[in-house]
This record gives C-alpha cells, sequence and structure tokens, in this order.
C-alpha cells in the first residue's frame, strides 16, 4: 500500500509502484468507518430542473449534489472513495477537460478518489448530460444517523 491517512479517520490512497501513475484519481482509496452509497446525482437544482450552461455546468452541479449527500451524512469531500461518472457524449467531456477538472477542484479541492468515467447511450432524466454516483466512508464519530 502507499501513503497512509493523513488525518485520523480520513480514506488514504492506494497507488502501487508497479502501475502506471494515476492522473486525477487514484487506482484505490482505503478506508474504516461508515459506508454512505449516493445515488446517482444529475445537474439539477433543488426544484428538479436541469441547470443551463451545458455540460460543465450541468458536471458541477451533479458533483455539488453528491457532496451535498456527503455533507447532510456527517461527512465532507475527502470522504469520498470511489466516483462513478457516466456522460452521454465522451467527445464533450474531453473537449471540455480543463472547464470540468477546474470545477471539480471548487468542488473536491485536490481530493482524488478512485474513480471510472464511462460513456451511455442516455439518461433517465430528460437533458442530463452527465450523471455521478459516489461511495464515501465517514468516519464513525462523525457520521449522522447511527443508533447510539
Amino acid at each position: 500500500m502507499s501513503g497512509a491517512p493523513r488525518t485520523p479517520g480520513a480514506p488514504w490512497a492506494v497507488n502501487p509502484a508497479t502501475l502506471a501513475p494515476p492522473v486525477g484519481y487514484s487506482h484505490g482509496i482505503a478506508a474504516q468507518g461508515t459506508h454512505l452509497f449516493v445515488a446517482g446525482q444529475v445537474g439539477w437544482d433543488a426544484a428538479a430542473k436541469i441547470v443551463s450552461g451545458g455540460f460543465v455546468a450541468q458536471f458541477e452541479q451533479a458533483l455539488a449534489n453528491v457532496v451535498a449527500v456527503v455533507v447532510e451524512a456527517g461527512g465532507e469531500p475527502g470522504h469520498l472513495t470511489r466516483l462513478r461518472i457516466y456522460v452521454t457524449d465522451l467527445a464533450v467531456y474531453r473537449g471540455a477537460l480543463a472547464e470540468v477538472g477546474a470545477a471539480y477542484r471548487r468542488r473536491m479541492g485536490k481530493h482524488f478518489p478512485a474513480m471510472a468515467l464511462v460513456q451511455v447511450a442516455g439518461l433517465l432524466e430528460d437533458g442530463a448530460l452527465v450523471e455521478i454516483e459516489a461511495d464515501a466512508v465517514l468516519p464513525a464519530a462523525r457520521a449522522r444517523g447511527e443508533s447510539a
């Protein structure tokens, strides 16, 4: 294993030297605590309206929605251990990579969980261009909703 927890209870990256160095993600994440599974979030607001501004705006809103679920459970973005990103057009994603990276850093800083990105034929919500599903591990002392 490479790396160790930076702070007690925080997930840590596992990046074996035998694999190519990851860029913008981690090969693996290890963590101890309460598991949180976040349903796929699209780029819509609290009124269930897809945000305007195209792919990057939807990406940032979807990521903000993921982070909102983690925070509501008592965590923070650094507790995310895995992201699965579904896009309807890989070429659009690649063309907006710099802007997507900037939006990502605004929401996540320099925390890079394990990730997968997949192009799909379509998403359930009309007009959605991206959907993000996530897993997090919350330190037991911080997780909300646990019975004593």
